[in-house]
C-alpha cells in the first residue's frame, strides 16, 4: 500500500492513525465534515484533506490504497458506499489499531470516563524517563502538543475505546479499567450491556488488570491479575494519604502501593480526579516495571491534555476552565473538583448536550450533575452523526435543573450573555470560576471567551 485514505480524518483517534501512516512514508489525505484546528494542523502536516462528500476526491489506485473509517460517520455517506463497491482494503479505525499494536507490549486505558488523561500520563511517564514508547491516544498532549507519540521500540500505549465495541479489538498486556457508567446506549441498550462488554475487553488482558475499585469485576472476567486503585480508599492496592492541595489546585499526597509508599508525589495538574487518575497511571507504570522515581518525576510535570480540565484564564479572582466532559458523571466529578481547587467561589457551568440519544437517556442526570453548580447555562444539543429525535431537546435537562440561575440559550447567544455576566449585569455578581462542557462544537468559543476574559479583567497567565 502507498496511500492511506481517511474517512472521518478530523476524529481524534482517526487523526493519530493517519498522523503515524505518514510517519511510515504513505501518501495521506481524508474527508471530514467541517474544518477544525486539528484538521488545519493535519493540513500543515502535508495530508490533503476536503470537507465535501466527494467521491473524486478519493485516491484512484484501488490495489495500493488503503481506506480507514470511523464508525461515527454515517452509514449512506458517498464516499463510503464507494470505497466498499469498488473494492478498496477497508478497515474500521478499532480494527487498524488492533492490527498496530500485534506484537506489541501493550498497554491500555479503558473506562466510560478518565480514559484520556490516564493514558496520555501512562504514555507521559514513558517518555519523560528515556523509555518511550508508541501512543496513540485519546487527546492533544499538552506536553507533546499531539496524540501520537512515537518510539523505536515495543512498547504500545492507546485509549480504549469503548463506542462501537472498538476496544475489543486490542489484547493489551496491562490494562486499566477507570469506569464503567452506562453510555452509548444506542449501541449497548443498557448498562448491563456496557458493563458485558467491559466484561469481554477484561477477558483479553493477559498479565495485569488495574481497575477502579468498586467496578463489577473478578477473576471470573479475565485470568489477568487483578489489581484495585482508588482515590484515598485503602481498601485498594493502590492509594493515595497524606493529601494536600496547593493553592494552585495541585494536590501532593503519598501514594501507597503493594510495595510500598512512594511520598512526596505531586499532580502537575489541579483537581482530585487528576490525583485519581495519577494513582491508575502510576499502577499500571509500575506493573510494567517502571521506577518508582521516574514516575514520580513525571506526574509532577505532566501538563494534561487539551479540553480536559483545561484551564484558559487564571487572574485569581476569575478563573475559565474548559472540558470535555459530556457524560453525567464526568460533569459531577469535574464540578466537584473545581469546588476543592477553589473553595468558596461561585462556579458558572456551560454545558453543550451531546447527541440526542445521550440528552434522552441521561436527562435527569445531567440535571442532577449540573445542579451542583451555582449558574448553569444550557446550549442546543450538538447532533453529531444524529438526527434529530422528536421530543427531544436541552428543554428536557434543563426543566429538571433544580437550581433557580439558569439559562437556556442558544450557542449564538453565549458571547453576549458572558459579557454581561462579567460585568455583573443584569445579576449585579461577577463570574469566579466559568468552565465550559461538551463534547460538540462549544470548543469553537474557547479562544473568544478567553479574549473576553483579558478585555473585560486583564491579562493572566493559565
Amino acid at each position: 500500500m502507498k496511500e492511506a485514505y481517511f474517512i472521518g480524518i478530523g476524529g481524534i483517534g482517526m487523526s493519530a492513525i493517519a498522523r503515524y501512516c505518514l510517519a511510515k512514508g504513505y501518501k495521506v489525505s481524508g474527508y471530514d465534515r467541517t474544518p477544525s484546528e486539528l484538521t488545519a494542523e493535519l493540513e500543515k502536516e502535508g495530508m490533503a484533506v476536503h470537507y465535501e462528500d466527494n467521491i473524486a476526491c478519493i485516491p484512484p489506485d484501488v490495489a495500493n490504497t488503503l481506506v480507514v473509517y470511523t464508525p461515527a460517520i454515517p452509514a449512506d455517506l458517498a464516499e463510503l458506499r464507494y470505497v466498499f463497491e469498488k473494492g478498496y482494503k477497508v478497515v474500521k479505525r478499532s480494527r487498524m489499531l488492533g492490527e498496530l499494536s500485534q506484537g506489541m507490549r501493550t498497554l491500555a486505558v479503558a473506562g466510560t470516563h478518565g480514559k484520556t488523561t490516564t493514558s496520555t500520563l501512562l504514555a507521559h511517564i514513558f517518555q519523560h524517563s528515556g523509555t518511550l514508547c508508541n501512543a496513540f491516544l485519546g487527546g492533544i498532549s499538552k506536553n507533546y502538543d499531539s496524540n501520537l507519540l512515537m518510539a523505536d521500540n515495543d512498547i504500545f500505549v492507546a485509549e480504549a475505546d469503548e463506542f462501537d465495541r472498538s476496544f475489543l479489538q486490542l489484547h493489551p498486556d496491562i490494562a486499566v479499567i477507570t469506569a464503567m457508567d452506562a453510555d452509548h446506549l444506542d449501541i449497548y441498550n443498557d448498562l448491563a450491556h456496557v458493563q458485558e462488554a467491559f466484561r469481554a475487553f477484561a477477558s483479553q488482558v493477559k498479565d495485569c488488570l488495574v481497575c477502579k475499585l468498586g467496578l463489577p469485576l473478578d477473576s471470573k472476567c479475565t485470568g489477568a491479575k487483578i489489581l484495585h486503585y482508588s482515590y484515598d480508599d485503602n481498601k485498594a492496592d493502590f492509594y493515595a494519604s497524606d493529601i494536600v492541595r496547593g493553592q494552585d489546585g495541585c494536590f501532593s499526597f503519598t501514594l501507597n502501593t503493594p510495595e510500598g509508599s512512594i511520598t512526596g508525589m505531586r499532580c502537575g495538574i489541579p483537581g482530585w480526579v487528576n490525583v485519581e487518575n495519577s494513582i491508575a497511571a502510576a499502577a499500571a507504570a509500575l506493573c510494567f516495571g517502571m521506577d518508582a522515581e521516574a514516575i514520580k518525576e513525571a506526574i509532577a510535570c505532566y501538563k494534561g491534555v487539551k479540553r480536559r480540565f483545561d484551564v484558559h484564564y487564571n487572574n485569581g479572582s476569575t478563573i475559565y476552565i474548559d472540558d470535555y466532559a459530556h457524560h453525567p458523571e464526568e460533569l459531577a466529578k469535574a464540578i466537584s473538583s473545581i469546588r476543592g481547587m477553589f473553595p468558596g467561589k461561585k462556579i458558572t457551568a456551560v454545558f453543550q448536550p451531546h447527541l440526542y440519544t445521550r440528552t434522552r437517556d441521561f436527562a435527569p442526570d445531567f440535571a442532577r450533575a449540573l445542579s451542583n453548580a451555582d449558574k448553569v447555562i444550557l446550549l442546543d444539543i450538538y447532533p453529531a452523526r444524529e438526527e434529530p429525535i422528536e421530543g427531544v431537546t436541552s428543554s428536557i435537562i434543563f426543566d429538571k435543573i433544580t437550581l433557580e440561575n439558569k439559562l437556556l440559550i442558544r450557542k449564538e447567544e453565549l458571547m453576549e450573555t458572558l459579557a454581561k455576566d462579567l460585568t455583573g449585569v443584569p445579576s449585579g455578581e461577577h463570574t469566579e470560576v466559568l468552565i465550559t462542557f461538551g463534547a460538540g462544537n462549544i470548543d469553537r468559543y474557547v479562544d473568544a471567551i478567553t479574549k473576553l476574559l483579558e478585555e473585560k479583567l486583564g491579562d493572566a497567565n493559565a
